[in-house]
């Protein structure tokens, strides 16, 4: 008999021990009065890159999304079923979260089998139907002369929330709110190794650092 992971056993009653006691008025609350989340955070599916944590924030203040290297698909409404279309639609049309938040992040699996095209990402897997996203037609991304294999990747992350950010404005009900001012759309990028977050200034198209003083 397949048991269910004791290590998520032990979180949950450490959770019930510790945490729930001081917020139980607070799930109360949500489960009375429902979500209402101001902002929305597209993120990477990686274990590494939790906006919960990241962002220090508790239950009812982020309504997040998770996906393989953190990409929005362009607006395409078709018979077919499109996950992250509906997250969107459910965050901005139902919610009407304020801001919408595109977390890239260093060392992302996603990326780094796009920019190797190597195992699993074939033409004819999920991975490589979903990375096949991030390019548009005829586009072609490859390593700059005297570009180390490093900062190349490193280039690829950061693009993809700039493709992510791009193909959110395809959406009508975004694009609506975002010029009427009622919502506005940001970019940031996670390193693993430091843990630090780098917020893209969207006058610069640069991503700085968001500790204080830097």
């Amino acid at each position: 008999m397949i048991s269910f992971p004791q290590r998520l056993l032990e979180g949950y009653r450490a959770f019930t021990t510790q945490r729930l006691p001081t917020e139980q008025s607070r799930y109360l609350e949500l489960s009375e009065r429902g979500q209402s989340p101001e902002v929305m955070v597209i993120g990477c599916c990686d274990s590494r890159v939790s906006p919960e944590v990241i962002f220090d924030v508790g239950p009812g203040e982020l309504f997040v999304l998770r996906n393989i290297a953190n990409l929005v698909p362009i607006y395409q409404p078709d018979a077919n079923a499109h996950g992250v279309s509906a997250a969107l639609e459910y965050a901005v049309t139902v919610l009407k979260v304020k801001h919408i938040v595109i977390l890239g992040h260093a060392q992302c699996g996603g990326i780094r089998a796009f920019v190797d095209k190597a195992a699993p990402l074939s033409p004819g897997d999920f991975i490589g139907r979903w990375m096949s996203m991030f390019i548009k037609p005829g586009e072609v991304v490859e390593q700059r002369s005297h570009e180390s294999m490093q900062d190349f990747v490193t280039r690829i992350e950061k693009a993809a929330v700039f493709r992510s950010l791009e193909n959110l404005m395809t959406f009508p009900f975004v694009r609506s709110r975002v010029e009427a001012g009622d919502l506005q759309l940001h970019g940031a990028y996670f390193g693993v190794a430091e843990g630090s977050l780098f917020v893209l200034d969207k006058s610069t198209k640069e991503f700085k650092s968001a500790r204080a003083g830097e």
